[in-house]
């Protein structure tokens, strides 16, 4: 027999969570898993309109409420309208898990303005955008979560050459994600970082992700659990004391 989590309210109706990226991948499996847990989900995307609405569909099969939402959120009318439209449908937010981030390789010598802008815009300044307009949300509340995606060795400031503007964005993510954590604490709010290894979650080819492993300590790839598995626990009780971290989920790398 399985035991299903116990379902988590809020004082006025289901807990209620924003996740950006939800169309696939890591946040695809947050939003099934908080689904499981009597959570609303509200999940945005870009260009996976199909995968979003049968996330959507998976979420609500299983018992859950789940809205699907398109929205560049690189942009910040886009985030205050997401935003919006999130509290329109529950009337709260109780938590915002930040995956969505645009990914290219590229020398630093060869990058364009164009490609530059667009890793910032989707990694980092997403994030700012969305924390600014949940922020006040959460502290009238008294109560909140944040937890944004990061990279196992951002903190290490390293020479990344083939993935610069990527990198970068991944650092100053782990930067404000600290600044928020101090700025929010007083509220009862959280704001930490998940900064994944090398997690199969369908981005990069199978073959060139499992040549990798002979460079993981723990002689594994990550899976999608693996990450999920971090995200839960920093929206649980169990961390409510637990803010301004990057919870590393990769087996030793990058560490």
């Amino acid at each position: 027999m399985t035991v299903q989590p116990a379902r988590q309210e809020g004082k006025s109706g289901p807990k209620t969570a924003l996740i950006s990226g939800g169309a696939r991948g890591i946040g695809r499996q947050v939003g099934l898993r908080l689904g499981e847990r009597g959570w609303a989900v509200a999940l945005c995307y870009r260009k996976s309109r199909a995968e979003a609405e049968a996330t959507a569909a998976a979420i609500e099969k299983n018992g859950g409420q789940a809205l699907a939402v398109h929205a560049d959120v690189s942009t910040p009318e886009v985030c205050a309208a997401l935003v919006q439209k999130v509290l329109d449908w529950q009337g709260r937010i109780d938590a915002l898990i930040h995956c969505a981030g645009p990914y290219h390789r590229v020398d630093v010598l060869e990058e364009t303005p164009a490609g530059w802008r667009e890793m910032f815009a989707g990694n980092l300044d997403s994030f700012f955008y969305l924390a600014r307009r949940v922020a006040p949300v959460m502290v009238k509340q008294e109560s909140g979560r944040m937890v944004a995606f990061s990279m196992a060795n951002a903190d290490r400031l390293m020479a990344q050459t083939q993935l610069t503007a990527h990198y970068l964005a991944k650092v100053g993510v782990l930067g404000l994600v600290r600044s928020l954590a101090k700025a929010l604490a007083k509220y009862k709010i959280t704001v930490n970082a998940v900064s994944p290894g090398f997690i199969d979650s369908g981005s990069v080819d199978a073959a060139d992700l499992h040549s990798l492993v002979e460079t993981i300590p723990a002689g594994r790839i990550g899976s999608v659990d693996d990450a999920t598995e971090a995200v839960l626990y920093l929206l649980s009780d169990e961390a409510a004391y637990v803010t301004g971290t990057s919870l590393h989920v990769s087996g030793g790398w990058g560490i």
